[in-house]
């Protein structure tokens, strides 16, 4: 079981996404991390072993990682040893693409032995790495499209945030049989795995 939370609005992400892995660290604590992005720029990952106080003395509170759009995932770890590495979130070879994950990928290994052989280089033992260089390897521009086609591809239960380099300011989201919100503010809109994440900021959940 892992916390998913994903911000994009006019407020500066990082701060509102550890405050709501705050609200879901009974959901995971033994890593944390953070993607954000900030307009055209790349986006920053930031990742801690342990609780996340850890990962919030690594960013200052947040006030380290400017930018107004971003996913953080607070771990609970199912594969893979709990590290900074095997920490969400995870990216694709070339940093385009990234990933926080909750749920179990059935087919991990046979879709990592398949990528392998295609060019793709693992950096951690975790199912979602798998995910991140799938959505690289089918991605045709639209990202509706080709999360659809990796959805058709992976097997198990999942909730997915995901940041596309080419797509600022929008967080794309999909779950299937594990829990995963959307919420709606005047200033933002957010993606979060229970309600709790969010209330600070609204009650307009889907």
């Amino acid at each position: 079981m892992c916390g998913i939370v994903g911000f994009t609005g006019r407020q500066q992400a990082a701060p509102i996404l550890l405050e709501g892995l705050e609200k879901l660290e009974y959901r995971g604590y033994d890593s944390a991390g953070l993607a954000v992005r900030n307009d055209e720029k790349k986006v920053n990952v930031v990742k801690a072993k342990g609780r996340l106080k850890a990962l919030a003395a690594k960013t200052n509170d947040g006030k380290a990682l400017a930018g107004t759009c971003g996913i953080g995932h607070t771990r609970w770890a199912t594969h893979g040893e709990p590290s900074t590495v095997n920490a969400h979130p995870h990216v694709s070879n070339d940093s385009s693409v990234a990933v926080v994950h909750n749920g179990i990928i059935e087919n991990y290994i046979e879709l990592r032995e398949k990528l392998t052989k295609k060019g793709y280089q693992f950096v951690s033992q975790t199912d979602t790495e798998v995910v991140a260089h799938l959505i690289h390897y089918y991605y045709n521009g639209n990202p509706l499209e080709t999360i659809t086609k990796v959805m058709t591809r992976i097997t198990g239960a999942y909730a997915l945030g995901i940041l596309f380099k080419d797509r600022p300011g929008e967080i794309y989201a999909v779950r299937k049989d594990s829990p995963l919100i959307v919420g709606h503010a005047d200033d933002g809109n957010f993606i979060a795995s229970d309600v709790p994440a969010i209330l600070e900021y609204t009650r307009d959940v889907y």
